[in-house]
């Protein structure tokens, strides 16, 4: 099985999973959410979910980027594929909000508004798809291949990142999952056409 027809596989699955979510479970999930809300578990999620915010990676990556620009490129290389990875996945997360103009829970909640109406910038009408786990999973997915002894940890602490959007009724099932395939799919994109080749020449060059 060939690699497109994998991704092609993967991205038609999760695409109908997002439609599955959207008809039968998006509305009840959120219900459940909002009203067995639990003061803790509110706060936990709070603090949690507030590593889902895109300009800590971008500002880390950077960073490590001009310490070790010529004192260590393979270091500076993996602090700018964690930025650009993120800010690709927030740019295109972005644009598809902008086009899709999903009603977030908060609108179901007060005013029973549930669907799509395209071309909203309103923090309410951009849902579609959830910034915070496409910023979480793009870093996870970069933390991973560099790091790929932690990747359980990092894979767990994105996971929990997007569930944070759910619990905390900010974000519909069907947000997150689309969300954290569009973190995934930009930093395995960003890394097979550019970071893999400049991380294995940097590295070389070190030794």
């Amino acid at each position: 099985m060939n690699r497109s027809f994998t991704w092609s596989l993967t991205f038609t699955a999760v695409i109908l999973l997002c439609i599955l979510s959207y008809i039968f479970i998006d509305i009840q999930v959120a219900l459940w959410f909002h009203t067995h809300n639990n003061r803790l578990a509110n706060e936990v999620f709070n603090v949690i979910t507030d590593f889902g915010e895109s300009q800590w990676y971008l500002i880390a990556g950077l960073l490590v980027f001009a310490a070790f620009r010529t004192s260590n490129p393979a270091r500076a290389y993996s602090g700018l594929f964690l930025s650009v990875s993120v800010a690709v996945s927030g740019i295109v997360a972005d644009i598809i909000k902008y086009i899709a103009g999903r009603a977030r829970p908060t609108i179901y909640f007060s005013e029973h508004l549930y669907g799509f109406s395209s071309f909203h910038y309103e923090f309410e009408w951009t849902s579609f798809p959830s910034g915070h786990a496409a910023t979480a999973f793009s870093a996870a997915i970069v933390l991973s291949t560099l790091y790929p002894r932690w990747r359980l940890l990092f894979l767990f602490s994105g996971a929990l990142i997007a569930f944070s959007r759910i619990l905390l009724a900010q974000h519909y099932i069907s947000d997150v999952i689309a969300g954290s395939l569009l973190g995934i799919i930009s930093s395995m994109v960003l890394y097979n056409l550019y970071f893999k080749t400049k991380l294995d020449v940097s590295a070389s060059r070190k030794i």
